[in-house]
């Protein structure tokens, strides 16, 4: 692995303007980037934690739908891990318009921020996208990037051949130079020797003045710049260096083998509500314990979880679960559920295969099963969710494919 200084000679660019309209209702107020993951954590907190760990600490975070809360999050936790000269900074369109029409494409978004890339001294420019949950050494990528003198590379996930329609996907010759890229194709081609195909990740390594250069050249020919539709074939075209990063091939210490390739997009409802549950089970595909690759977060000062009360008809008890700090269950029973920070579950009441947000009040005598709950809900005595979907349904509840009950925050 190169190890050295690559980190400090690297700045990001963090794409987290995403609106995440699978995800409603949960992104009906936040994007998708904002939205929390495993009771503590928000979506953003991963990449942002894979450059921290990696050394790179120059950091801008591109946001536009619905961004206040996103901004807040990286200001109140990411801002203050940085030393001279580092910095996570969220910053916006300048642009008080409520029209879509901020950034047009994933390119343009860089374009309009060109002038900080302009003005850095980095040798390389990562963009990465803020929406999806993985754990990467990103030296090791740009480390490949060098090796190969390359003039992009891109993280590329192996993926089954009946599954790759729905990326955008590479074409590579035998040392994983890119020579042709399709968005989501009928008959995706396989890597050579393999049965499997090279899916985009949607993270990308540039040499600084590389990727000036493309953008400056693709400004005068696209007004929607993007890097799948306009960049990535402008650079086939003109035979640019182009290469594909295996992720399988990414380590991060402390990591064991079954976590290596993990990368979930959390894109739908049902996705979103899996990967979470993934965390509860005895060997997670996913270890949030290796202390040597940490993912960081605002910790709030919140006194520890407490569970009271141990009477025979009301027992205050958490199992199989993942109990955020400041949480009460009093006198309940949560099984196989996440409770993000601040909850309060009642007397008398049952919380299972469930997913609470922040300062979620679960009343007394309620039953609660497969479900979503939002930020700041209370849920009044009595109250049975995910038992009769018909009656959920008439709650104002979105019930999901595979029946699970999203209760939404309603605006007071």
């Amino acid at each position: 692995m190169y190890s050295g200084n690559v980190g400090k000679n690297t700045i990001a660019m963090v794409l987290a303007g995403g609106k995440g309209e699978r995800l409603s209702p949960l992104t009906l107020r936040r994007a998708k980037p904002s939205v929390a993951f495993g009771g503590k954590y928000k979506i953003i907190d991963f990449v942002l934690s894979n450059l921290f760990n990696s050394g790179i600490k120059k950091v801008y975070i591109l946001t536009q739908y619905r961004a206040y809360s996103l901004t807040k999050h990286i200001r109140e936790s990411w801002g203050k891990w940085t030393g001279l000269g580092e910095f996570f900074v969220a910053i916006s369109p300048e642009t008080s318009s409520e029209s879509e029409s901020w950034f047009k494409g994933t390119a343009d978004a860089i374009l309009q921020y060109l002038r900080f890339v302009e003005s850095s001294d980095a040798d390389y420019v990562a963009v990465f996208g803020g929406d999806h949950i993985y754990k990467m050494d990103i030296n090791q990528m740009i480390a490949f990037h060098r090796m190969n003198r390359a003039d992009l590379t891109i993280a590329a996930l192996e993926v089954p051949v009946e599954e790759a329609s729905r990326f955008g996907v590479f074409s590579v010759d035998d040392d994983s130079r890119v020579t042709a890229f399709t968005e989501k194709p009928e008959h995706p081609e396989t890597i050579p020797g393999r049965e499997t195909c090279f899916a985009s990740m949607g993270n990308y390594i540039f040499p600084t003045k590389k990727l000036i250069e493309v953008l400056q050249e693709g400004k005068k020919r696209y007004e929607d710049l993007d890097f799948g539709k306009h960049i990535i074939p402008m650079m086939l075209e003109n035979r640019d260096r182009i290469f594909a990063y295996n992720f399988n091939d990414n380590v991060v210490p402390g990591m064991k083998s079954e976590e290596r390739g993990y990368w979930k997009d959390v894109g739908t409802l049902d996705s979103y509500y899996e990967a979470n549950m993934d965390l509860i089970n005895v060997s997670p595909q996913l270890n949030l314990y290796n202390y040597k690759w940490p993912i960081l977060t605002n910790q709030g000062n919140l006194p520890p979880a407490k569970t009271i009360f141990d009477q025979d008809d009301r027992r205050g008890q958490n199992i199989d679960s993942y109990v955020c700090a400041g949480c009460i269950t009093s006198g309940s029973l949560v099984a196989r559920s996440i409770l993000g920070p601040r909850c309060k579950v009642n007397s008398y009441s049952l919380v299972e295969d469930s997913i609470l947000f922040e300062n979620v009040t679960v009343g007394r005598h309620v039953k609660i099963r497969k479900a979503i709950i939002d930020k700041n809900v209370v849920i009044p005595d009595g109250t049975t969710i995910g038992y009769d979907h018909e009656q959920d349904k008439k709650c104002g509840y979105t019930i999901t494919e595979s029946g699970i009950v999203v209760v939404p925050r309603i605006e007071k």
